[in-house]
């Protein structure tokens, strides 16, 4: 715990309210705005239990669902409360995910009057038929104007998320969405691949046989498609899927300024995070912890003066390990080699040592006695490393 304390933590609010629910999207989110009030009632009685916390944050992120679902008055009420709550540090980056269909330059400019320093737009796609496909209720002109009215309002870190490998996706298609999202100059760029989730209506679709997956090959086209676009354009590469403008860093003091996301790299690195709002999940190694991802037993719960935690979790040293290759790979540092030994009490090299010669010959990892990290072909294939690295336990 105490070297936990010693590293900034990150806070996250989930804000479980959707307009309509996308076709691909697994998190937990309701179409029900009645319960709002009551809701936002719960959050801040859920931030008071647990604002004994001895971390200090310098994050605070605002995800869902749709946050901007929110009114701005509603919105400003909720970071107030966080700072007057916790020990939230005066330069912390503060960021909201906006649907562009739920937002206007109005409301824009609200959310940086509150303190709002960074925002992030959905935009998947600038394709109709995409966006159609998706099942997202706004429109490319809307997405293009939520993005002019994001910096009108005074955003300077602004976001965009894009979607990629629908099925039957051609390079021309994906090439276009990347062409025009950079075209805006975003300071940062989220590009996912499309995945079906069980239980989703795609994933449904996929199970009936009514969609078909992109291929593998194709994919990983896609995947390098977009490294040499992005790279092309001035976007560094930080981590799998996301990308951070490079030429406009610049050296304040003694300090960089990056446009990396600093909260989202808190999970990369088993750094803490408290998540509020139902199904958040909170980590503090070893433990992780996750609410209930039912609003209404949410409200209940709290109303009763109850955490509404479904379920705590102590992770084992294998457990650990997995989760550090894994999420340390994502990254372009990769994994500090000398930080997991002190951690899982392994020799990195003398079980890892063969297997990662072998990757490092087919040109998909480097290492050195300080860091093992992905090569921009390996990240292509992060979960089938992982898969061998860890086979090797019981060679």
């Amino acid at each position: 715990m105490n070297t936990a304390m010693a590293v900034n933590a990150g806070l996250y609010i989930h804000i479980p309210f959707c307009v309509k629910k996308c076709a691909y999207c697994d998190f937990y989110s309701i179409t029900d705005f009645s319960m709002m009030d009551a809701f936002v009632d719960a959050l801040a009685l859920e931030m008071a239990l647990s604002g004994d916390s001895p971390l200090t944050f310098d994050t605070l992120y605002l995800g869902g669902g749709t946050p901007s679902a929110l009114t701005p008055q509603a919105i400003d009420n909720l970071i107030s409360h966080a700072f007057s709550t916790f020990n939230i540090r005066t330069d912390t980056e503060i960021t909201i995910e906006v649907n562009p269909g739920t937002v206007s330059l109005n409301n824009l400019r609200d959310y940086w009057q509150t303190g709002i320093n960074r925002i992030n737009l959905g935009v998947q796609s600038f394709s109709p038929a995409a966006l159609q496909f998706l099942g997202r209720i706004h429109t490319a002109a809307q997405a293009e104007s939520a993005i002019h009215s994001a910096r009108k309002a005074g955003f300077e870190n602004l976001g965009l998320d894009l979607i990629y490998g629908l099925p039957g996706q051609r390079p021309d298609a994906w090439q276009k969405d990347l062409e025009q999202a950079v075209g805006f100059s975003p300071e940062h760029l989220s590009c996912y691949s499309l995945t079906f989730e069980e239980e989703t209506p795609l994933g449904k679709m996929k199970d009936d046989g009514l969609v078909e997956p992109l291929d593998d090959d194709t994919a990983a086209d896609l995947f390098k498609l977009m490294q040499s676009i992005l790279d092309r354009h001035g976007y560094e590469q930080y981590e799998i899927a996301n990308f951070a403008r490079t030429v406009t860093k610049e050296m304040i003091g003694n300090k960089v300024k990056s446009y990396r996301s600093q909260h989202n790299r808190k999970y990369w690195t088993s750094a803490p995070y408290i998540g509020l709002g139902p199904s958040a999940h909170s980590f503090v190694e070893p433990e992780r912890r996750w609410n209930v991802a039912d609003i209404q037993s949410y409200i209940y719960r709290l109303q009763q003066g109850v955490l509404p935690i479904e379920e705590i979790e102590i992770l084992t040293d294998d457990q650990r390990l997995t989760e550090s290759l894994y999420l340390g790979l994502r990254t372009v540092e990769g994994i500090d080699i000398l930080q997991l030994e002190k951690k899982i009490k392994i020799d990195f090299y003398s079980r890892f040592g063969n297997v990662l010669a072998d990757l490092a010959e087919e040109g998909l990892l480097t290492s050195t006695p300080a860091r093992c990290a992905l090569t921009p072909k390996g990240m292509r294939f992060l979960d089938g490393i992982v898969g061998i690295l860890m086979g090797t336990e019981t060679e």
